[in-house]
C-alpha cells in the first residue's frame, strides 16, 4: 500500500472515530432534553394542584413532594440560621438565607423544616447583616417544596465564615442548626425585587424552561457532518485522481514528454 493511501485510510479511521464521538455527544443531549421536558410536565402538573399544610408531608417521599406548593406557619429560628454562601441574584452577589422553622400545630414535634428564606446582598457573598436581615419571629408563607441535593464529596462548611455552607448539604446544615431537619427544602415564595439590599428578597423558582440541550444538540451533529464532509473533500476533492495522482504530476509528465519529443526533432534535423 502506498504511502499516500495509508495517509487517507488512517485520516478516515481519525474522521469516523470524531464523528461517532460527536453523534453520540448529540444523542446525550437530546436525552437531557427528554428528561428536562418529562420534568417540567411534573413541574406544571403539580404547580396546578391545591395548596397544602407542610404538615400533610410527613411520611411523603420526596420524590412525590418534589414541586408541591405548600403553606407553612411556624417559628424562625435566626440563631440556628445558616447561609448558602456566594449566591447571586439579579447581577448581585449575596447569600441564600436558610432558616429552621418549627411549624406552631406541632406536627413536626423537635423536627424543623429547613426554609430557603431569601437572598441578601453581601459584596463578599458571605458575610452580611443578620440582624437587619431578620423578618417576623413568626413566618407564615406560601413556599415550594426542593428536595436536597444529592451529597457531594469536599469541604461543605466554609472555612473563611462561619454558619456558612458551599452546598445543601442536609446532614452539615443539621449541625450548624443543632436541630434535625425534615427530609426536603423549603423555597419561600413572595416578592423577588430587591428594594433594600439589607433586607431578604424572595428568591425566584426554578424557571420550567428546556434550557440549551436541543441547541447544544444541534452543534454536536454539525460538527460530526464537518468532520465527514471535510473527509470527503480531502480524499475526493480537485487535485485527486482516482489512481491518487495529482494533476501536478500529470501535466509534469506531460511537459516531460513535451521535452523529449522536441529533443528527439533537433537531434534528426541536420546542422546548418
Amino acid at each position: 500500500m502506498s504511502r499516500r493511501r495509508t495517509s487517507t485510510l488512517v485520516f478516515g479511521v481519525l474522521t469516523v472515530v470524531a464523528a461517532a464521538v460527536c453523534i453520540r455527544l448529540g444523542m446525550w443531549q437530546l436525552d437531557r432534553l427528554t428528561q428536562r421536558r418529562a420534568q417540567n410536565a411534573i413541574v406544571l402538573a403539580r404547580g396546578t394542584m391545591p395548596v397544602v399544610s407542610v404538615s400533610t408531608l410527613q411520611g411523603v417521599d420526596t420524590v412525590d413532594s418534589h414541586w408541591r406548593r405548600v403553606h407553612v406557619r411556624g417559628v424562625a429560628d435566626y440563631a440556628g440560621e445558616v447561609v448558602h454562601a456566594t449566591r447571586s441574584q439579579a447581577g448581585s452577589p449575596g447569600v441564600h438565607l436558610l432558616t429552621p422553622v418549627r411549624p406552631l400545630d406541632g406536627a413536626w414535634g423537635d423536627t424543623a423544616v429547613l426554609v430557603l428564606r431569601g437572598f441578601v446582598y453581601s459584596p463578599d457573598g458571605r458575610t452580611f447583616d443578620r440582624n437587619t436581615a431578620r423578618e417576623s419571629d413568626t413566618l407564615d408563607l406560601d413556599a415550594l417544596v426542593l428536595a436536597f441535593p444529592a451529597h457531594k464529596p469536599g469541604m461543605v462548611q466554609m472555612q473563611t465564615a462561619t454558619r456558612a455552607v458551599r452546598l445543601l448539604d442536609r446532614d452539615t446544615i443539621a449541625a450548624l442548626t443543632g436541630a434535625p431537619l425534615a427530609p426536603f427544602l423549603l423555597l419561600a415564595l413572595g416578592d423577588t425585587a430587591m428594594y433594600d439590599i439589607v433586607k431578604a428578597a424572595r428568591v425566584p423558582p426554578p424557571s420550567p424552561s428546556e434550557g440549551p440541550h436541543q441547541s447544544y444538540a444541534m452543534q454536536w451533529f454539525g460538527f460530526a457532518l464537518v468532520f465527514l464532509v471535510g473527509f470527503v473533500a480531502f480524499t475526493w476533492g480537485p487535485g485527486r485522481s482516482s489512481g491518487g495522482t495529482s494533476t501536478e504530476d500529470e501535466a509534469g509528465r506531460d511537459m516531460g514528454g513535451l521535452g523529449n519529443a522536441q529533443n528527439e526533432q533537433t537531434a534528426r534535423t541536420p546542422n546548418d
